[in-house]
Order: C-alpha cells, then sequence, then structure tokens
C-alpha cells in the first residue's frame, strides 16, 4: 500500500429520499493510490455517493471504509480528506495564502509551518508566489489550483472532487485535466472525482464507474469500458455509437440483414442483441482488409466538422449509421458521394455486441 494513500470500500450503500432510490445497493472497493471517476447522467447518483464518501450526507444502509476505519457516520472534518467543490468555495475576503492554509489551522500547525506548506502546495499547482493576492484577481483557471491547492496542504490520503472543471472553458478544462492526472501522480492520494463528461473521465481515470439510476451499471478501466461495453445504456452513454438490432446465430456470430457478422467475445446470453458500432471503428471495405465484416450501404450525408469527416449512412439491413474519418489529406481512400452504394468493413474486434434490455 502507498503510504500516502488509503483504500476505499464501499459496501452495500443505499440512500432514500422518500420514495425515490438515490443509491440502491451500490458497492465498490477502490485501491490505494487509485484514480476512480464516477460517471453518469444528472440524476444518477454520483454526487450523492460522493457526498456520503465524504460525509455531508448520511447513508441509510451500508458502510464506508477507509483501510480498516469504518467511517461509516464520522461528520466530514474528523474523516480527514481533502475536497475540491464544483464551485471552488474559496474565501473571497481571504488571501491565496490564507485560502490554502485554512485546512491547516485547525490541526494546529505551526505558523512557519503552515507557510511552508502552503508555499510548497501552490508551487505544486504552479502558483509559486501567487500567495499574497487577492483570490478576486485570479482567473478561473488559478482559482481552480487554489482550490487544489488547499485540498492538497495538509496531504491528505484520500482526496474527493465534485466536478471541478465544469466552470472552465473547453480549452482550459483538457488542460486542467492532464494537471490533474500529473497532479495525482505526484501525491499518490486516492481520488475519486464526479463528472458526467464522458471525455474527462476516460483522459484521467485509472477506472471509471458509470451509474445509471442510482445502480452501478460497470465499473473498468477506460479502454475495457469503451471497446466492451456490458449494457445497452453503457453503450450509448460513452463514446459515439449506433445501435441496431441483430439476431443470435452461435456464440460468436450474428445477422444483420444478409450479413454475418464474427465478434472475438462471446456474447451476451438472450435473444434481444444489439450490435454497438462506434464511428471511428469503421472502414471503407477498400481499406478494411480480408477478415472483417462487412455491411453493405449507401451515403445519405457528408458533414465536415474541421478535424474529422462525419458520414451518415444508410445500411441495407435497415437503419442509419455514422461514420467519422480523419480530415487528412494523405489516405488513399476518398470519400464517396452522397447517394453512392459502398461496402464497410469492422474487425471482428471492434463487432461489440450488448443485451436489448
Amino acid at each position: 500500500m502507498n503510504a500516502s494513500s488509503l483504500p476505499i470500500r464501499l459496501n452495500d450503500i443505499s440512500k432514500h429520499y422518500g420514495s425515490v432510490a438515490a443509491l440502491s445497493s451500490v458497492s465498490l472497493d477502490i485501491e490505494a493510490g487509485e484514480f476512480v471517476t464516477l460517471l453518469g447522467p444528472s440524476g444518477s447518483g454520483k454526487t450523492t455517493l460522493l457526498n456520503i464518501i465524504a460525509g455531508f450526507i448520511r447513508l441509510d444502509s451500508g458502510a464506508v471504509h477507509f483501510g480498516d476505519t469504518d467511517v461509516s457516520f464520522l461528520p466530514p472534518h474528523k474523516r480527514d480528506l481533502g475536497m475540491v467543490f464544483q464551485n471552488y468555495a474559496l474565501f473571497p475576503h481571504m488571501s491565496v495564502a490564507g485560502n490554502v492554509g485554512f485546512p491547516l489551522r485547525p490541526r494546529k500547525y505551526a505558523k512557519a509551518d503552515i507557510a511552508r506548506r502552503v508555499e510548497r502546495a501552490l508551487e505544486l499547482v504552479r502558483l509559486g508566489g501567487y500567495g499574497e493576492r487577492r483570490v478576486s484577481e485570479l482567473s478561473g483557471g488559478q482559482r481552480q489550483r487554489v482550490a487544489l491547492a488547499r485540498a492538497v496542504v495538509f496531504e491528505p490520503k484520500i482526496i474527493l472532487m465534485d466536478e471541478p472543471l465544469s466552470a472552465l472553458d473547453k480549452q482550459l478544462r483538457e488542460e486542467m485535466q492532464i494537471e490533474l492526472r500529473h497532479l495525482h501522480s505526484t501525491l499518490g492520494a486516492t481520488t475519486v472525482y464526479v463528472t458526467h463528461d464522458q471525455r474527462e473521465a476516460l483522459t484521467m481515470s485509472d477506472r471509471i464507474a458509470i451509474l445509471s439510476d442510482g445502480k452501478l451499471d460497470q465499473v473498468d478501466t477506460p479502454q475495457e469500458l469503451y471497446d466492451a461495453p456490458k449494457s445497452r445504456f453503457v453503450a450509448e452513454f460513452v463514446g459515439e455509437s449506433t445501435l441496431i438490432p441483430v439476431s443470435r446465430i452461435d456464440d460468436r456470430r450474428v445477422r444483420f440483414g444478409v450479413s454475418e457478422l464474427r465478434t472475438e467475445r462471446a456474447l451476451p446470453s438472450g435473444e434481444q442483441l444489439l450490435l454497438a458500432i462506434r464511428s471511428e471503428k469503421l472502414r471503407f471495405s477498400g481499406e478494411a482488409g480480408d477478415d472483417v465484416n462487412s455491411l453493405p450501404g449507401s451515403v445519405e450525408e457528408i458533414i465536415y466538422q474541421g478535424d474529422s469527416i462525419l458520414v451518415f449512412l444508410t445500411l441495407e439491413g435497415g437503419g442509419r449509421i455514422s461514420m467519422r474519418r480523419p480530415a487528412r489529406h494523405d489516405s488513399n481512400v476518398a470519400i464517396p458521394a452522397v447517394g453512392e452504394r459502398i461496402g464497410l468493413g469492422l474487425h471482428p474486434s471492434h463487432t461489440v455486441v450488448v443485451p436489448a434490455d
């Protein structure tokens, strides 16, 4: 175990508001030093679960353990964790140093030690020398860094973050995602992060826990979650995909119209199945090679989007799908014209089938 982190164990957590189940029997083990993101749409229960870990919301049943300690009913200030809020929650009347050093005061650190720790935390988030500035003088990105410095200044073993980048513009948000990953690597603290932004989750996480209607749907690495969704919800929510009904032939083959499609993964149980087609996994037949599944169709619409070209196609077996191509000029395969009949190739490793229910 990393000396600077603790594992988190969530055992059968439930929370109700009247007749509404915000969380239903959620269990999740987070390893010491791991970066786990709680991902889901609004109302999925991700923020409720984070607040139960933090102690801001009292659970109805279940247990929360930090290492070997049951903290289920400890108040937030006794859980000794760092917290970064969506709105930063900075004190406008204090200086940057005052904000960062605030968590150290109730912990009875000496004045000189506070000054040393504050400066080190500010250096860590690339704000060295900003200690005397007012919070009102800072940009949004700088305020976010101050909030991060305040969360890590007392070197907590667990850090919780509730959509901390949602108020930033796209470019700054993407820069901060990388910075947060680097910061996590430096600190080694166990980190639980909440977001509704799937790309943010894929960029930053060791593992992602997807919640839907108060239940855990799938917990996996970013690549496994993206390449091998286990449910219809995950296939639709993560990435750019179209779901089309298919029928089972055997354990690794399905039929769509006249096409027989092979998959490298065993099919899920049940007779109602859906093929989840990722837009960027499709290739034109002329560039796809021989060992691929074939899907005939015709081009319906072409949309230029700067770094890529989005092609909408109607399949012969029925249904409308999209195909995303890099907008580069060195490709040997030209984009077909609208109305042109073409063949599409989908490799068996990219042929993903999920249950329909």
